[in-house]
């Protein structure tokens, strides 16, 4: 059985605490491994190793930064298969999705070589006789990401590359669940020359967690999860005086008008809700059919639903894989199984579903509700399983209403035809990311990602411009440099004015 270790100062290092938690294959329910969790003293380690490695890095250029990168984009392609293996072996995605998530984070990657165009300040000369401004951005100093076990890679990825460009050095506490991917990553950084002690990986629960939240060495923390960890992981941050960006949970919805393409809008809405198994914060979660085509929708979608084929993540005809843990995959059947009683209809029930020869596997089919009242378990939580509600309303504007009004923002789709209608609700409704007809509109890694409401805390997005602004800081410089023959001007305490 392995034991998945901390890696701090470019090496891999033994946890030193004594607590561990498991490491489980989700399709066959056996433990295959432990992973260390760390105490407060091996996080204070991991911050020491990084706020000595920042001292050359923080002022190395930006040629030198870039290099690495390169040679880090070039490692991470040759071992994407690496990669998705170990997410499939412990997360229990299918393998196509765990290459999906590897090639999506390798925008990121790609967006952090190019930093030396994305850093370039600004200057204005003359603003006054011989005066010139100049504006540049700095790094912060040391830096957090605390990442969730539904993008293993993909997330730590959307964080310490462009951190690190930016001139950053890096501690990241991944998800427990899984947790070997985040180690793969930081041996390969270590493999393209990144320094000793740039990028450290420490990981464990709460403790670590509350440990780099409060720690005076940390500047700023990244965090993607739950709505309520995102809630404390703000508070605590800003709290001890750290730049917090906290992403929280969604439930995205699909406004679907009577004048969509049906067959395209059930073939996205079934990708969109249970690729992975619906353990995707951009999941459509809540499809809203407007109109007289709701009957039809549904039965498309049932149809397509149906022949989904679950199984192993490492088998090649494998669809849709299990959920993370057996908690989890009760907490998503309770759902369904009391969705009737709160006044749904269950078109699909999959919590009765098994897959021959894994029956200990995290198995859950797909559960397809019509008829879902707003006031539902099932409608208001966000579920993160293969579980689709469908709301109907009447109107353009009753199904606008009832998406601006819940809590989350993260994304929202529209399915129309009709051009003008879609110009409308990107901009009326209340979300963070939109699409029209692209039913999970993550944005391309030069554009940034993050919600409104209840899914995002603090002011900035991850990657693309926002995640370089919220991984520096700006400096406006001032200069004069008079000439020779310049007479001094004198004592004048009157205010400043240019001239």
């Amino acid at each position: 059985m392995k034991t998945v270790d901390h890696w701090i100062g470019g090496r891999t290092v033994e946890g030193t605490s004594g607590d561990h938690g498991p490491i489980t294959d989700p399709a066959t329910g056996q433990v295959t491994g432990r992973v260390a969790f760390a105490s407060a003293e091996e996080v204070d380690t991991a911050v020491a190793a990084a706020k000595a490695a920042y001292r050359a890095w923080g002022t190395s250029s930006l040629s030198t930064r870039t290099a690495v990168l390169f040679r880090y984009r070039a490692l991470l392609d040759a071992h994407r298969d690496d990669i998705a293996a170990l997410i499939t072996a412990e997360h229990g995605k299918v393998r196509s999705d765990a290459l999906g998530e590897v090639a999506r984070g390798l925008e990121i990657v790609e967006l952090a070589c190019g930093i030396t165009t994305q850093l370039k300040g600004e200057l204005s000369t003359q603003v006054s006789h011989r005066v010139d401004v100049a504006s540049i951005r700095q790094p912060l100093g040391v830096v957090a990401g605390i990442t969730p076990f539904n993008f293993p890679a993909m997330v730590p990825m959307w964080m310490f590359p462009l951190a690190v460009a930016c001139g950053n050095t890096f501690v990241l506490k991944p998800s427990e669940k899984d947790p070997s991917p985040a180690n793969l990553l930081a041996e390969l950084a270590a493999g393209a020359g990144l320094p000793d002690g740039v990028l450290n990986v420490v990981h464990g629960d709460r403790v670590a967690v509350d440990s780099l939240l409060g720690h005076p060495d940390v500047a700023a923390v990244s965090f993607v999860g739950s709505t309520p960890i995102a809630r404390h992981v703000h508070a605590t941050a800003s709290a001890n005086g750290k730049r917090v960006q906290a992403l929280g949970g969604a439930k995205n919805h699909m406004l679907v008008l009577p004048d969509a393409d049906l067959d395209a809008a059930a073939d996205a809405a079934v990708s969109a809700a249970y690729g992975s198994a619906g353990e995707r914060c951009m999941a459509v979660s809540a499809v809203v059919v407007v109109g007289s085509v709701a009957d039809e929708l549904v039965r498309r979608i049932r149809e397509r639903a149906e022949k989904i084929k679950i199984g192993p993540g490492d088998d090649p005809t494998s669809e849709m894989g299990p959920l993370i843990t057996r908690a989890h995959r009760d907490k998503v059947a309770s759902y369904i199984t009391g969705a009737a009683a709160q006044g749904a209809e269950v078109v699909l029930d999959g919590t009765g579903h098994t897959v021959e020869g894994f029956e200990d596997g995290h198995w859950i089919g797909l559960s397809l509700l019509d008829h879902v009242p707003t006031d539902s378990d099932a409608y208001r939580d966000e579920i993160f399983g293969p579980v689709l509600c469908v709301l109907r309303v009447d109107t353009y504007e009753e199904g606008v209403a009832l998406v601006n009004a819940s809590p989350y923002g993260n994304g929202t789709a529209i399915f129309t035809r009709d051009g003008g209608a879609a110009r409308r609700f990107q901009l009326e409704v209340e979300a963070g990311m939109v699409g029209v007809n692209v039913p999970i509109p993550v944005p391309v890694g030069y554009h940034s990602f993050g919600g409104w409401k209840d899914s995002l805390f603090g002011d900035h997005h991850v990657y693309g411009n926002d995640g370089v602004h919220f991984y520096t800081r700006g400096k406006v410089v001032t200069t004069r440099w008079p000439a020779p023959s310049d007479t001094p001007t004198g004592i004048d305490l009157g205010f400043p004015h240019n001239r």
